[in-house]
């Protein structure tokens, strides 16, 4: 995939702009600290509900392998809340100025005809929040499972990823029809873009950055292939 290579090449490069990485590190921090304050006032009661979740071992002094279950459900779970709400921040406030930068330096002549922006990302970005997140909760005693671990955090997160920002990266420049249609063409390439996102979420430091990350990769990702849709069709840029 050239095209998914070559985006996150370009996204790379952006986040080394003073005014771009700071767009890209205000989402994940404020959403850090909010859940770490949360976190912090609720952590017994959360321990406690962890507990009464997890299936009780039959066996007596054994309870610490529960309690220590019950700690790591309750981390992974804050965790999946700040990406959630760092994702939400970046797509509904931070995106709109970051298109604008990426937009200007490499697609200046992509005219924009998107309609009904902002509340098309808003519910988009709510909607693909809340199932994610539910799902999430859901499938959080399935990651005590060896190997689950490894495998289905990326094939979710990859699905919150592409089913956020293929909207949102195309929403203030594409009509309906040529998202439809990029969309539809391009579904392998959103996907693997959303894979690789995920991925990068898990890489300490790195994770910091990745909400912004995914937000540039699928900018790149979608304007350029809109620029290729449109000078193919010869329409006007």
């Amino acid at each position: 995939m050239i095209e998914v290579f070559a985006a996150f090449n370009r996204s790379l490069r952006d986040l080394t702009r003073r005014e771009v990485l700071w767009h890209a590190l205000w989402p994940p921090l404020l959403a850090l600290v909010l859940w770490l304050v949360v976190g912090y006032a609720l952590w017994a009661h959360g321990i406690d509900t962890m507990t009464r979740i997890l299936p009780q071992l039959p066996w007596e002094g054994w309870e610490w392998v529960a309690r220590w279950a019950a700690v790591f459900l309750l981390l992974a779970a804050f965790a999946v809340l700040v990406y959630v709400t760092a994702i939400l921040l970046v797509a509904v406030f931070a995106l709109p100025r970051l298109i604008e930068l990426v937009a200007a330096r490499d697609y200046p002549d992509l005219g924009r005809h998107g309609e009904n922006v902002f509340w098309g990302s808003l519910g988009t970005t709510l909607g693909a929040g809340a199932i994610f997140l539910f799902g999430s909760l859901l499938m959080l005693p399935l990651l005590l499972i060896p190997g689950v671990l490894l495998v289905l955090p990326l094939a979710w997160g990859a699905w919150l990823n592409q089913r956020t920002f293929r909207f949102d990266a195309l929403a203030e420049h594409a009509t309906r029809a040529e998202m439809q249609r990029l969309v539809h063409e391009n579904r392998s390439r959103f996907y693997v873009a959303g894979l690789a996102t995920a991925a990068a979420a898990h890489v300490p430091l790195l994770n910091l950055l990745a909400p912004a990350l995914t937000a540039l990769v699928f900018v790149h990702l979608g304007l350029a292939a809109l620029r290729r849709q449109r000078q193919q069709g010869g329409i006007e840029l």
